[in-house]
């Protein structure tokens, strides 16, 4: 889908100070500093963490036809989840350690030419999703990666080399669990280390799950990574981090607007990386052109 110029701009930047790897950075004055004096702007904290219901009020009562998240990938969730299906496009400043949505629209990590990409202000439209009634626009999940996305959450240290710490603590210790997954109309039953809805083909970091999936098609890929020997970790490896993990024998791939995996009991259960618990059967859908993108 071609990009869209916004015209007649107005920014809410929407800071989350406790969020992000570049906490040296001064943000509110690099913000002023290089932002567009030709763009009206505003900047809002969001200070208390529970109380996200305030600022999506000032986005909608401000007269804004851009909300930017400067964050890290929960940040941009929650900014994203409140701009959904309405004329507020989401554009994103990346303070995260993944930046997966960030990554897939190939919104530049450097901070000044992720401003520069808001001040020009084309958008897109790409899809969204529901699990359980919460939104996301990346991946949500079940098993491994939701696993590690609790410990991640709770660590107090952020960074990629300590989500690596803590996937190397937790990888020979976990066990993949039985799932049934409904995909449309395809129904399988298997033990799965993990189990990825993606809208977007990555986690973050570049690091692809579903290299085939694509953000503005109405469809999610559904990556089943079945039980694997220590001796093919090597290689799995190199194809996740190659977008070639679709070609592995230990992965499957299920396609679908509508899915819903059961298993048993209460399981860690991450969407956009950001963790939660549901017990016996989580429900995915799609939702179609949900979000205008920056990009």
């Amino acid at each position: 889908m071609g990009l869209i110029r916004i015209m007649n701009k107005k920014v809410a930047f929407i800071i989350n100070p406790k969020a992000g790897v570049k906490k040296k950075i001064d943000l509110q004055q690099f913000i002023r500093d290089n932002f567009s004096k030709s763009i009206p702007f505003d900047i809002i904290l969001w200070e208390n963490k529970d109380d996200f219901e305030s600022i999506k009020k000032r986005i909608h009562e401000g007269g804004y036809t851009i909300a930017v998240a400067c964050g890290g990938d929960g940040t941009v969730n929650q900014v994203a989840a409140a701009v959904k299906q309405t004329p507020v496009a989401l554009g994103i400043l990346p303070l995260g350690s993944g930046n997966g949505l960030a990554r897939t629209l190939r919104i530049p990590m450097d901070l000044k030419k992720a401003l520069k990409t808001i001040e020009t202000a084309s958008i897109r439209l790409i899809d969204g999703g529901t699990i359980n009634g919460h939104s996301f626009f990346c991946t949500c999940g079940v098993g491994f990666d939701a696993h590690i996305a609790g410990r991640f959450a709770s660590s107090t240290k952020r960074g990629f080399w300590t989500y690596f710490k803590i996937t190397m603590g937790e990888f020979f210790s976990y066990k993949p669990k039985q799932y049934t997954i409904q995909a449309d109309d395809v129904r399988v039953t298997t033990p799965a280390f993990l189990i990825t809805v993606a809208n977007a083909g990555q986690w973050g970091n570049d690091v692809y799950i579903a290299p085939k999936a694509k953000i503005d098609d109405g469809i999610f890929h559904v990556s089943i990574l079945k039980p694997f020997s220590n001796l093919t970790l090597p290689g799995l490896g190199l194809k996740i981090m190659n977008k070639r993990v679709h070609k592995s024998p230990s992965l499957q791939t299920l396609k679908g607007k509508n899915i819903t995996i059961s298993f048993d009991g209460v399981l860690p259960v991450h969407f956009d990386g950001e963790p939660t618990e549901f017990k016996d059967v989580i429900q995915v859908d799609v939702v179609p052109g949900a979000l205008k993108v920056v990009c």
